[in-house]
């Protein structure tokens, strides 16, 4: 029998035969994706951390995933649920694997991990995403219903009122004997689905270590929410640098990993120990918390096909074009600015950045004399906004 809250060097198909059957409550993989590439990082310090992803073929690398498959259908308990994380290069063939050693019936969800992540240019599309095939042993599975918020499109005030079905089945609102709807108890909330959106790893996060394929703490984290209790043995037979296991110490469950790399082992004890943990911010405190731009502003910017930006204080958007290698900043003047406060702004921001021409967007001519043009940068670009055209050539030709 293996230690629990240990982590063990080896191979998990010779080290997985030292548990008890049926003795662990939940299993993730975070396996090999057959990319056909030495999967090489290192961290700050200069460690290099690798791991060898290169198969001769398909058929040698399914039949390596599922002899440990089978080994760790034999440890989990009738109640536990299996994770195996992959990508596009191999999750179709292992879906089949997965089938075959566990059962059809016991699929439970194909799960979408989707981010956001910058990727150098290629012919087809980025890839934003990774897929975590779900399994249970038996029917019988743990299993803890997570809620998310509903979306700003939801009528909440709609779902929160009693229904109850006619004498033709047909659901209608239930009313109280004044013809007033009841309203029921409050809601938890939308059940969560099997598409995720949590964000990749920064590259400065500090709980980012240097190990390639490390995958964030709150991704594990929802997954054994998913499908353990405060107690229950997480087993991760491909632990690598140790998240699966430090998320499971951080939830008060108890861990078993095993890797065959002495310096993965090695970086997980040290994982364990300090537990450093990123919190998303975008999760946190969600994605209109990163919205500068009013709709005013963004219309504007859309209505000229320029690229909004989200992020500065004091650009708004960009045109698609280069002009003199560098790119075309855009401000729109806001309600309560001048319009000498609006040019500092869109200056101070493209100091570092190079925008040989930048242009303002003038919405109201209230502080208009404020502003000497003659001391302005040729590159400097002032335009109305159409309304402002409007009013202006109105007021040119009464005068």
């Amino acid at each position: 029998m293996l230690n629990i809250n240990d982590i063990i060097l080896g191979d998990c198909l010779e080290e997985l035969k030292h548990l008890e059957e049926e003795s662990v409550d939940m299993v993730y993989l975070d396996p090999p994706f057959f990319t056909q590439y030495t999967q090489v990082l290192s961290d700050k310090e200069g460690n290099t951390y690798e791991f060898e992803d290169s198969w001769k073929c398909i058929d040698e690398y399914l039949e390596y995933i599922s002899e440990r498959l089978i080994e760790c259908r034999r440890v989990l308990k009738k109640t536990g649920s299996i994770f195996v994380h992959c990508d596009r290069n191999a999750s179709h063939y292992l879906k089949v694997e997965m089938d075959k050693v566990f059962g059809m019936n016991n699929f439970q969800s194909e799960i979408v991990w989707s981010y956001k992540r910058w990727s150098n240019s290629k012919k087809g599309l980025l890839n934003n995403h990774q897929i975590i095939l779900f399994y249970s042993k038996t029917k019988d599975f743990q299993f803890n219903t997570l809620y998310t918020d509903y979306s700003e499109t939801t009528n909440v005030d709609q779902i929160m009122q009693d229904r109850i079905r006619d004498k033709d089945g047909k659901a209608k609102y239930k009313l109280d004997e004044n013809g007033n709807t009841i309203m029921g108890q409050a809601k938890k909330g939308v059940p969560l689905s099997d598409v995720w959106e949590i964000p990749y790893l920064n590259p400065k996060a500090k709980e980012r270590v240097g190990y390639p394929t490390q995958k964030p703490i709150i991704l594990l984290e929802q997954i054994i929410k998913l499908s353990t209790k405060k107690g229950d043995i997480v087993l991760d037979p491909f632990a690598g640098s140790g998240t699966t296991l430090v998320a499971a110490k951080i939830l008060d469950r108890n861990y078993i990993g095993i890797d065959r790399s002495k310096d993965a082992v090695e970086l997980a004890k040290k994982r364990i120990t300090e537990q450093i943990k990123t919190e998303s911010g975008l999760l946190k405190k969600g994605k209109k918390a990163y919205q500068n731009l009013d709709e005013k502003s963004l219309s504007i910017i859309k209505s000229i096909n320029a690229i909004p930006v989200q992020r500065n204080s004091g650009i708004d958007g960009f045109l698609k074009e280069y002009i003199e290698d560098g790119m075309i900043a855009i401000r729109v003047q806001r309600d309560e600015e001048t319009l000498n406060e609006t040019i500092q702004k869109i200056e101070k921001a493209c100091r570092r950045k190079p925008c040989p021409y930048r242009v303002v967007i003038r919405t109201h001519s209230d502080f208009i004399d404020t502003v000497n043009s003659s001391n302005l940068d040729s590159k400097l670009i002032i335009i109305d906004q159409y309304d402002l055209q409007i009013m202006n050539k109105i007021s040119e030709s009464k005068n």
